[in-house]
């Protein structure tokens, strides 16, 4: 039986995120010490609604917690850099929401400090962990389909479909110069990248910023949030709405991914198409518990996850009988399952199932070239 209740964790941040995260937490049986927030009131605030113990007034004070060991990061994503870095030193295991920084020169850095840490360090790329999501990457290991030669699909939402509709990720301070493709597109990649076994080496993009003008709330919005401000001020757009990359793998394979965050009717559509010299697959975040499977020479498949029908990496990251939907909350906890085995161990294990650090920069990295690609209109490696 996994020790888990012996560790003990605090999360940065309450938001729509930070409470899924201790959610998971909870129900792998993690001791959740308690939460920071940006002032000590909305963290005891945050603390009576999720039912914690303890409130930490300060990261200072959550890090000089003896029965912390692990801190999880939710917090805007300008805050990532010195928090992590502040958790490192004090000798704290960490998961961070991504991206990891909001610049590369942050997240090489962080690489760095992560590995002279010796601890557990992991992004929360989350969608790796949807059981046929991990059958799909053994799969394509064991040389199911052939060489991989085409990676296709989309990453589409349309909570930021309207010019009323605001959040502090459209502020470069803020998310970063990348929204779109920092926020979401990065989570599609990453995946591609895990089941395929390669990574990106250069891009072709095209970034498009369709609304120009939003009216920012002169209050706070929760991320998702329906409720429409009172009083709202005229903001000018720099960040992207939409993208269409073109994708170059190490390999040889190529690729295209679109995605947009002003998709009417796409709540949080998660798609690829992995095209091997001898047959394919697909999924879709909306149906995930179904891979398509192509062939040329009798019918194409539909893999419903069930233990009894998948290899043993889908079958280790599943928790539900088959016929039993696991979605997007399971894929966290199935996550942090494996984040926490490590905690446990020690150690990282040589090839990890989760998002390291250097995962998480490797993004970055890609964010740099469709940056400059969509600047200067043309093919851009990526450059590690």
């Amino acid at each position: 039986m996994e020790r888990f209740s012996e560790v003990g964790a605090a999360v940065i941040g309450s938001g729509f995120i930070g409470t899924v995260h201790v959610e998971a937490l909870r129900r792998l049986g993690v001791d959740v010490r308690g939460v920071v927030e940006a002032t000590p009131e909305l963290a005891q605030a945050a603390a009576v609604r999720m039912g914690l113990p303890v409130t930490y007034p300060s990261l200072e004070a959550a890090l000089a917690d003896p029965d912390v060991d692990v801190v999880h990061v939710t917090s805007p994503n300008q805050f990532h850099y010195p928090q992590v870095k502040a958790i490192l030193a004090a000798g704290k295991h960490v998961v961070c929401e991504k991206p990891l920084a909001v610049s590369s020169s942050e997240s090489r850095e962080l690489v760095s400090l992560a590995q002279a840490s010796g601890g557990i360090a992991a992004v929360n790329f989350n969608i790796r962990f949807y059981p046929l999501n991990q059958h799909a990457r053994r799969m394509v290991a064991d040389g199911e389909l052939g060489d991989v030669r085409l990676v296709t699909g989309h990453y589409f939402q349309d909570w930021l479909l309207l010019d009323t509709d605001w959040n502090w990720r459209l502020e470069p301070d803020k998310g970063g110069h990348l929204r779109a493709v920092g926020d979401i597109g990065s989570h599609w990649i990453d995946l591609t990248n895990f089941i395929t076994d390669q990574r990106v080496e250069s891009v072709m993009a095209d970034l498009s910023t369709f609304v120009k003008v939003r009216q920012k709330p002169l209050g706070e919005v929760q991320t998702f949030s329906q409720e429409r401000a009172a009083e709202t001020e005229p903001v000018e757009m720099s960040t992207d709405d939409a993208a269409v990359i073109l994708l170059r793998y190490a390999n040889g394979a190529r690729g295209s991914v679109a995605i947009s965050q002003v998709s009417a009717g796409r709540k949080n559509s998660v798609q690829w198409e992995i095209d091997g010299a001898t047959a394919a697959a697909a999924w879709d975040s909306e149906t995930p518990d179904h891979l398509w499977i192509g062939h040329r020479g009798r019918p194409n498949e539909i893999l419903q996850r069930g233990a009894e029908l998948m290899n043993e990496t889908g079958i280790a990251a599943t928790t539900l009988p088959g016929g039993h939907v696991e979605g997007f909350a399971d894929s966290i906890t199935s996550h942090f399952r494996e984040i926490y085995r490590a905690v446990l161990a020690g150690a990282a294990p040589t090839d990890p199932l989760y998002a390291t650090f250097a995962d998480g920069h490797h993004e970055m990295t890609v964010g740099d070239a469709v940056t400059r690609s969509a600047a200067e209109e043309h093919w851009v490696d990526v450059a590690e």
